[in-house]
């Protein structure tokens, strides 16, 4: 602890903020450097997480709930206090010493906001899966559900999705990446109940982390790519690989819609240099697997595509009606 003299100044307050996300007792340099210069060390939350970790490591902590008042009174003679602040941030705290700031009657502390433990990119996906957790063990909805139950929400979702994405509306866009992001989560907590063969979140993300570094060694290894195309080509020779498939039409999902079925597939084929007649026959069906064949060797996504002109036909039919199209959609498929 430091020393201080009556005619030192008004002293200094350090805010100490800390993560939840973050494991307590991680703290930054600058922050272990504070707490070990101050001459005294405040905290109101006496269950602070970060409290048996301070005191493990000699720090004393005084469980303690200053106005602005006392906290300023406390810096006299030129003393440094660290308040470790609780999860809120101390608002009251700090709106009590902008009060006495803005009266000019009080010699005021220098006040330091140090963040000693801060969120990562991602670290709110922690608190999903807190609160799925949570939901799954205390909802009487959730807690009865099973992979096969959310199937069709699954799709639901990845449906309005792609529908937020051809609107083009950025707030709708990020709520159903979250509505798809739950999905995920959910299953992988249910998962975790399996008796045979449980897997977790981390599973999840883990595994397709392998993944990723696995197909991209132009970027994570020593291999070069310096096109697109090359990318997918080391794309889907690792794939083969480590999928070891007897024929490339393995893997292609068989409930997916119709055009999109009939373009991976036939994609699959020219990717693999196979040259297969398309079948011949009559209707509809043979009609659009040639439609989508063509697309797809053009570099078009014929769902996509359709979708497109579905979209400028609905708009046609609302005109009809003498309803008005919606200004953000319908926009030109070509």
């Amino acid at each position: 602890m430091n020393a201080s003299s009556p005619a030192a100044g008004p002293g200094r307050i350090v805010l100490l903020t800390t993560s939840h996300r973050v494991a307590p007792g991680l703290l930054s340099w600058p922050a272990w450097q504070a707490l070990r210069a101050a001459d005294a060390v405040l905290c109101a939350d006496g269950a602070h997480p970060q409290l048996p970790y301070l005191r493990e490591a000699g720090i004393a902590v005084a469980e303690a709930a200053p106005t602005a008042q006392e906290l300023v009174d406390a810096c006299a003679g030129g003393r440094t206090v660290v308040v470790v602040a609780t999860g809120e941030g101390e608002p009251a705290l700090t709106d009590g010493l902008a009060r006495l700031a803005g009266t000019g009657r009080v010699s005021m502390p220098e006040l330091e906001l140090l963040p000693a433990s801060y969120d990562l990119p991602g670290a709110r996906l922690l608190d999903l899966v807190q609160v799925m957790d949570r939901i799954r063990a205390e909802c009487p909805w959730s807690s009865r559900q099973t992979h096969e139950g959310l199937a069709k929400y699954g799709i639901e979702e990845a449906y309005e999705l792609v529908e937020a994405i051809e609107a083009g509306d950025r707030e709708e866009l990020r709520e159903e990446l979250g509505d798809v992001l739950l999905q995920v989560v959910f299953h992988s907590r249910i998962a975790e109940e399996h008796p045979e063969a449980p897997f977790s979140i981390d599973d999840v993300a883990g595994g397709i982390v392998a993944k990723l570094i696995h197909r991209h060694p132009h970027v994570f290894g020593e291999e070069k790519a310096e096109t697109p195309e090359e990318v997918k080509a080391h794309w889907l020779r690792t794939k083969a690989e480590e999928k070891r498939r007897t024929s490339v039409t393995e893997g292609v999902p068989l409930g997916q819609p119709g055009l999109a079925l009939a373009a991976k597939l036939a994609s699959r084929a020219r990717t693999a240099g196979l040259d297969v007649p398309l079948p011949e026959g009559e209707g509809i069906g043979y009609e659009l697997l040639a439609l989508a064949a063509r697309a797809e060797s053009a570099g078009t996504d014929p769902e996509t595509a359709l979708r497109a002109a579905a979209r400028i036909y609905r708009d046609a039919i609302r005109r009809a009606e003498g309803v008005d199209p919606d200004p953000a959609e319908g926009e030109d498929p070509s």
